[in-house]
Parts: C-alpha cells; sequence; structure tokens
C-alpha cells in the first residue's frame, strides 16, 4: 500500500531528564523522525509508520492499537499517546489514564491518502483470534 502522512510528535522533556534519551524513546518508535528540541519539549516530524506496524505486530497489539487509532480520530487525522519509558525500550505502550509524572509521548498522524480507515487497516489490520484477518483467512 502506498500511502502519504504527516507525523508530528511531541514530547515534554523535564528537568530531571536528559533530552538525548527522551530523542531516543521517539527514534525507537519512529526510526528516521527528525528531532528538534523546543522550548522544554522536543518536536520530530516522520512520515513512515513501517516499523511503528511491524512492533503492533511483533508484540501482538493490534487490537489495543485499533482502538486507539479510532478512538483519537477527528476528521483525517488521529492521536495517540505512548509511555516514554516504554518507547526508550523500543518497546510500544499506549498511554491511558492518567499521565505519566513524566509526561508522555504524543503522535498525531495526518493522513493525506488513503481513507484514515483504510490507513488504519493498513498498520493495524482487523483480526480474528488475535491474528491478521487476511484476504485467504
Amino acid at each position: 500500500m502506498i500511502y502519504s502522512v504527516d507525523i508530528q510528535i511531541t514530547a515534554p522533556v523535564q528537568d530531571t531528564e536528559i533530552e538525548a534519551r527522551v530523542a531516543d524513546a521517539i527514534e525507537n518508535v519512529f526510526p528516521g523522525a527528525e528531532v528538534e528540541s523546543g522550548h522544554g519539549e522536543l518536536i520530530a516530524k516522520a512520515h513512515s509508520v513501517e516499523e511503528f506496524s511491524e512492533a503492533l505486530h511483533r508484540q501482538e497489539i493490534l487490537d489495543t492499537a485499533r482502538g486507539e487509532f479510532f478512538g483519537g480520530q477527528e476528521g483525517n487525522a488521529l492521536s495517540f499517546s505512548l509511555k516514554k519509558q516504554a518507547a526508550f525500550q523500543g518497546v510500544i505502550n499506549f498511554a491511558v489514564g492518567n499521565p505519566d509524572e513524566l509526561g508522555d509521548i504524543h503522535v498525531r498522524i495526518r493522513v493525506n491518502d488513503p481513507t484514515v480507515e483504510e490507513f488504519i487497516d493498513y498498520v493495524a489490520p482487523p483480526t480474528k483470534n488475535g491474528k491478521p484477518i487476511t484476504d485467504d483467512s
């Protein structure tokens, strides 16, 4: 599938944190993201979700991801938050409930093409018994 997305990632950097480690957390989840330092936060841009999608498959959290994506959908965009500490370890852990003490990584994906629903199906396909549903299953 060919898709066109603009991904904006922001993460607060607390006084007790090392900025490079927060940048590593972002890059672990979105390799190739262009990370810049802001005022007390990091701002990153990316255009690929391939590694992110592979991690969702590997961790077998497609249903959770779909719930977060559809729950954060607004028009042609979707938003969700990730736990910083997990991301530093290269693990995707959606932030639900109260924000982490150090703050969460906030992700906003604007989908230019195809539709948001088709994009979500590509990144985190529907599952049956925990396995992605394919045309031949």
